[in-house]
């Protein structure tokens, strides 16, 4: 008798064993449990809530006790995005031959619409709404989903979507096998989640296997990251953007190979990121027949999205950038690259990366307020060059700031590192920094 295939066993109801019970993996189970599988759960901090949310989903809360044998008994084991890749479920499953897969595997499996998916250290989700919007400007109904507000295995319920877009974590990508999309995006590459992957090399391939799974479909690499254009197959024609690439910046212009399309004026902002972004979307809407005029019009009108490089407020002539979703050095150094000199608060949780590539860009920081767990690290990273005040709170890392910005010089939160050491998310870092600023303004 011959072995059902994974599209099979996907496709068929079966048992699935799902480790870890978080936004995605809730929604994972109730697309499963709607189709006919029996669905097992386990959680390492099990809660009221949880058993309760099982118990409306239909299914089964089991003990992490028992972990083998609920691997045994599976015919697949989805984790939740994050697990860290030293998790006991995965070498059990491994070992007893059981397919680990992503929620991107089983949307694969119950949909055939285009995706185009878009990995990378940092810009995902601006480059993912961006494109969202592009398509729209174009006559297509899109949807953004994946690491998002929505899970791809719900956004697939809607018959009405023409193209997902899908931000492609490398949580999600790392154990995926069955998914293919048709446009594969790859930003950049940096330090991040050293905390889940066991290494940067690990870190890497996961956001490498994006480009393994879109074989058949069109590969964008960005020309000006080696990381990146490192790991673009051999064989592979890719599309590229940024600085030699396919999709590029001349003087004030974006242009593509069919020539300019977007002055930088006309974006709804021309920060470097910005910019980067804007040639990413370009090129990875081509494949999909999508003009670089929809492009633009989009960017003309993109509303920015919360907590990147945002304004908050003005004091004594100096401007205030919430800029909390920069979690990662990379990200920080990108935002000071849109400033010649500013007073940064940085710090956070570590998450397990090295924050001394933030100082490269100490020629435009007139001075830090570091805040957090990492604020010996952030001083360390800047100190004796410039000058690093330690803040207790966030309204005291504003008004060092307010001591420190000469006139017209803005302050800017761009902590290059996770907020779970004071805050639940990110958002909520950013926003405790706008009421900080109010309340400065108020004294």
């Amino acid at each position: 008798m011959v072995a059902p295939s994974l599209d099979e066993v996907l496709a068929s109801p079966t048992s699935a064993l799902l480790v870890g019970m978080g936004v995605a993996n809730r929604a994972v189970a109730g697309a499963l449990a709607r189709r006919g599988h029996a669905v097992v759960a386990v959680d390492d901090n099990p809660s009221d809530q949880l058993r309760a949310d099982a118990d409306a989903l239909g299914i089964t809360l089991g003990s992490s006790d028992e972990l083998a044998e609920l691997v045994a008994a599976a015919a697949f084991v989805v984790p939740t995005p994050g697990l860290p890749e030293q998790h006991e479920a995965f070498a059990i499953a491994d070992a007893a031959g059981v397919a680990v897969v992503s929620e991107f595997d089983l949307a694969a499996v119950w949909d055939d619409r285009p995706i185009v998916a878009v990995t990378g250290t940092n810009g995902k989700t601006t480059t993912v709404e961006l494109a969202v919007a592009a398509l729209a400007a174009d006559g297509r109904v899109a949807v953004a989903a994946g690491n998002t507000d929505i899970p791809l295995v719900t956004a697939i319920d809607d018959p009405n979507t023409d193209v997902f877009v899908v931000e492609a974590s490398s949580f999600r990508l790392a154990r995926a096998r069955r998914f293919r999309p048709t446009v594969a995006t790859w930003l950049n590459f940096a330090p991040d989640h050293l905390d889940v992957h066991r290494s940067l090399e690990s870190y890497e391939a996961a956001k490498a296997h994006l480009f393994s799974l879109a074989r058949g479909g069109t590969i964008v690499a960005n020309a000006a990251d080696p990381v990146v254009m490192r790991n673009v197959p051999a064989d592979a024609a890719a599309v590229t953007f940024g600085s030699s690439g396919h999709w590029y910046l001349d003087g004030d212009v974006l242009a593509g190979p069919d020539g300019p399309f977007v002055v930088t004026g006309e974006l709804w902002r021309a920060l470097p990121h910005d910019i980067e972004n804007t040639l990413a979307v370009a090129a990875s809407l081509a494949p999909l027949g999508v003009p670089p005029e929809a492009v633009a019009r989009a960017a003309s009108t993109f509303a920015p999205l919360a907590h990147r490089v945002t304004p908050v407020g003005e004091l004594d002539g100096q401007t205030y950038y919430d800029d909390s979703k920069a979690t990662t050095p990379h990200a920080t150094l990108s935002a000071l690259r849109g400033f010649d000199r500013v007073v940064l608060i940085a710090g956070g949780r570590n998450k397990g990366i090295d924050l001394t590539p933030m100082a490269s860009a100490s020629d435009r920081v007139v001075a830090v307020v570091a805040i957090g767990d990492s604020a010996d690290e952030i001083e360390r990273a800047f100190a004796p060059d410039t000058r690093v005040i330690i803040a207790g709170d966030m309204g005291g890392a504003v008004s060092a700031a307010r001591r420190l910005a000469a006139s017209s010089v803005p302050v800017l939160l761009s902590p290059g590192c996770a907020s779970f050491d004071w805050y639940r998310n990110y958002g909520e870092r950013g926003d405790d920094f706008a009421r900080a600023v109010t309340a400065e303004a108020a004294r």
